[in-house]
């Protein structure tokens, strides 16, 4: 019987019961509570990190934009740490559902384009028309234009799904390729378990670069409406 390859991104559960919403809050458990005094190198290392992402993603924005940062702050968290748990043996990698990415970017997408439509209305309306269209052109780009907006948190989802679930196919593989060549021959073995070891590090750095894009494109259309 041959394994299926996607039995790794089946929600997992217990007597029935899916264990999804354990898994989520997981990561809370590694994230430090920090202490007035004397912080451990661990809490003065993750503090630093979480400034300078929060001073990179918040340059742009004016005052109304910034009372977004501990949103976007624990957004990232949130997703680099699923993904990186996601990457341990044994483990389920919430990230890899379609679901409930878009379950995140639409919420998300919605509230400021709202956010843009009650603070400055014909700025977010002047989006679906470009200033000197030909007359003719007008109801063509209004629907391009529309299409592209309701398309916007799709687009987030699908980033997101598509590139945590193919390296987890990735790995996948290779691994079971290593297996099999282990009792044919070992020298192919040893060569594909160290491009298995490569990748690991490599989706290491694409779970978190692929939170900081998530968040980074939400903190972007929070620029636009903004």
């Amino acid at each position: 019987m041959n394994e299926n390859l996607f039995a790794t991104f089946i929600t997992p559960t217990i007597l029935g019961i899916t264990t999804l919403p354990i898994i989520m809050l997981f990561p809370c458990l590694l994230l430090s509570t920090p202490k007035r005094w004397l912080p451990n190198r661990i809490q003065v290392l993750q503090t630093w990190l979480i400034q300078l992402t929060t001073k990179q993603m918040m340059t742009i924005h004016n005052k109304q934009g910034r009372s977004w940062a501990l949103m976007l702050m624990s957004l990232i968290l949130f997703i680099a740490s699923t993904n990186l748990l996601g990457l341990l043996p044994y483990s389920f990698t919430p990230t890899t559902q379609l679901s409930m990415n878009i379950g995140m970017a639409i919420p998300l997408w919605l509230a400021t384009v709202l956010m843009g439509f009650r603070n400055k209305p014909k700025v977010s309306l002047a989006h679906f028309l470009p200033q000197g269209t030909p007359t003719p052109l007008v109801p063509m780009l209004v629907i391009i234009e529309t299409i592209s907006l309701l398309i916007q948190p799709l687009a987030l989802a699908v980033r997101l799904t598509a590139n945590i679930t193919a390296g987890h196919l990735l790995i996948h593989l290779i691994g079971s390729a290593t297996l099999a060549l282990s009792s044919i021959n070992m020298t192919m073995s040893i060569i594909t378990f160290i491009i298995l070891l490569l990748l690991t590090i490599l989706e290491l750095a694409v779970a978190v670069i692929q939170a900081y894009v998530f968040t980074l494109l939400v903190s972007l259309y929070l620029y636009d409406n903004s």
